[in-house]
């Protein structure tokens, strides 16, 4: 699978159960064990290890291998291991204390805007033509 698919597939799956503040760096360069680190955060313990499942059910059903999940009993920082990617799920006060976005931020990864579903989209309205207001031009001479 390729590794921007996974990354995408990744995001909206922490944007499905209303993660914040998330964030994709990528890594290749600093480390050979993964391209990509996913920081994301959720409001309590039973978010931040909904938005973690969330990530794993979406994943293996895309037939991703999961290769490990650490820190669900806690429930205050669970990290997700995709293999490639590695996916931080954490309170905000937990967050900011580790600060990982200093550790493993070189590089963001800057992602196309999620495409939202429209029922149907409105035909833009067109644009009446005013009248132009009359101007006192001046008279010609004769």
């Amino acid at each position: 699978m390729d590794i921007r698919t996974k990354q995408r597939a990744v995001v909206e799956a922490l944007e499905d159960v209303k993660g914040r503040d998330i964030q994709v760096f990528n890594v290749a360069r600093q480390t050979a064990y993964f391209e990509r680190v996913v920081i994301a955060s959720g409001d309590s313990n039973r978010q931040v290890n909904a938005l973690a499942a969330s990530v794993q059910t979406k994943l293996k059903a895309m037939g991703a291998r999961i290769a490990g999940v650490e820190g669900r009993r806690n429930g205050d920082w669970v990290l997700v291991d995709l293999g490639d990617i590695v996916v931080h799920v954490m309170h905000p006060a937990v967050r900011s204390h580790y600060n990982l976005e200093e550790l493993w931020g070189g590089k963001e990864v800057r992602q196309k805007p999620r495409a939202k579903t429209r029922a149907k989209a409105k035909p833009a309205a067109k644009k009446q033509k005013r009248p132009r207001a009359k101007t006192a031009r001046p008279r010609r001479r004769k």
